[in-house]
């Protein structure tokens, strides 16, 4: 049982929701990376997204776009990401991380070696935003192998048949996108989400994480009353992008931040 099934399924035996933020790495800079991921495990994070960066994040918005810029210029590669995972680990040897990121920077690497360093460094899954179901089956065991889950996007207008491919292939848990749009869309409709995981749970067991528009604890509260996990990005990396200086004001801020997130789905 991978350290994300282990999670998981610890937070529903107690009927409760995790919390999943993202961060995109060497935002602004990896040792401060590091940091606010100890910082996100102190306010209640029960995993973490950490964002691989790249020069054309296409799903994602401005917030997160701006700041694979900044981790870019400041020269963060893939094999930097690896590194801060793997002093995260020293320690840290429960909080699971998922590598976020897009296709080119694996396939540069190579399937293969890329699997083999993040399950060396520490790595419990990895969500690629661009690798199709289609054109999965030949990626996957190179990540089995080393232990790693597969994480899928699933957005409104996916079909259930390759819902149900996804549901094959993944495992871990599904990344539900709650709207069509990119990430830092500003509404979100609940009862839609709610139909949207309900029609998923009836084609595949895994576990369903949500996200994109959510930006407080009363739509996290909602999120989280209909599903397994939220998962909230664009809100905790503007804390960041206005923090360029980091230390305790940063740390401080998302602390501030992020335990009403965890604290909504907390409360019954």
């Amino acid at each position: 049982m991978s350290r994300i099934e282990q999670r998981l399924t610890t937070l529903r035996e107690q009927g409760r929701k995790a919390l999943i933020p993202y961060i995109t790495a060497g935002d602004p800079d990896t040792d401060e990376t590091l940091h606010i991921m100890h910082s996100l495990v102190q306010a209640g994070a029960d995993l973490i997204e950490l964002g691989v960066p790249f020069s054309d994040p296409m799903a994602d918005g401005p917030v997160i776009q701006r700041a694979c810029e900044r981790a870019l210029a400041k020269g963060c590669t893939s094999r930097d990401v690896l590194e801060v995972v793997r002093r995260f680990r020293e320690t840290d040897g429960e909080t699971p991380v998922v590598l976020m990121g897009y296709l080119n920077p694996v396939e540069a690497m190579g399937y293969e070696t890329f699997a083999g360093r993040a399950a060396e460094a520490g790595v419990d899954g990895v969500l690629m935003v661009d690798l199709p179901p289609e054109e999965a089956g030949d990626v996957v065991p190179w990540f089995q192998s080393q232990g790693l889950d597969l994480i899928f996007l699933i957005s409104p207008t996916t079909s259930d048949e390759r819902i149900r491919r996804m549901g094959e292939y993944s495992s871990g848990y599904l990344y539900y996108v709650s709207l069509k749009g990119v990430t830092g869309s500003a509404s979100i409709d609940a009862r839609a989400v709610e139909d949207g995981v309900a029609r998923i749970r009836d084609l595949t067991e895994l576990p369903v994480a949500v996200g994109f528009g959510i930006r407080d604890a009363e739509t996290a509260a909602a999120i989280g009353r209909v599903s397994d996990a939220i998962i909230v990005g664009s809100i905790i990396v503007d804390c960041i992008g206005r923090h360029p200086e980091g230390g305790e004001s940063l740390h401080q801020a998302l602390k501030t931040l992020v335990k009403p997130l965890k604290d909504s789905l907390d409360t019954p």
